[in-house]
């Protein structure tokens, strides 16, 4: 999947207005998804994600440490990021894994939910149009 797919799909699937939006919630999303990833996983995930997308993660500075976060914390943390409420950060966060669940393999998935553990099962519920 390239960068203009990635980020069309995100604002389709998230509702936003546009693309610099699109762009900034998947931002968000991937820079607290890094920071809760430990070890090499935050890297193996960016390794399989399209152009400047990728670039989300890797140069993100807190990428890899493995913050310990409740999934409530991690849409929080999104909400504080996006300076929007929680129940649309949360929403947002939905669509954006998606899309990146479509764009990487099923093992990197595995691998990330693993790692998240079942507190995360929602994070990677999505009823929302494809």
């Amino acid at each position: 999947m390239q960068f203009d797919e990635f980020i069309g799909k995100v604002q389709h699937r998230a509702r936003l207005a546009s693309r610099g939006e699109a762009e900034r919630v998947t931002r968000a999303v991937l820079e607290t998804l890094a920071e809760r990833l430990a070890g090499g996983e935050a890297k193996d995930l960016a390794a399989q994600l399209p152009m400047i997308v990728k670039d989300y993660i890797l140069e993100y500075p807190h990428a890899g440490e493995g913050r310990h976060m409740s999934l409530k914390q991690f849409y929080e943390r999104i909400a504080e990021r996006l300076h929007a409420p929680m129940p649309e950060a949360a929403f947002w966060a939905r669509a954006v894994m998606s899309v990146v669940t479509e764009a990487v393999s099923a093992g990197e998935i595995e691998d990330v939910k693993h790692q998240l553990g079942p507190d995360y099962a929602p994070l990677f519920e999505w009823e929302g149009p494809r």
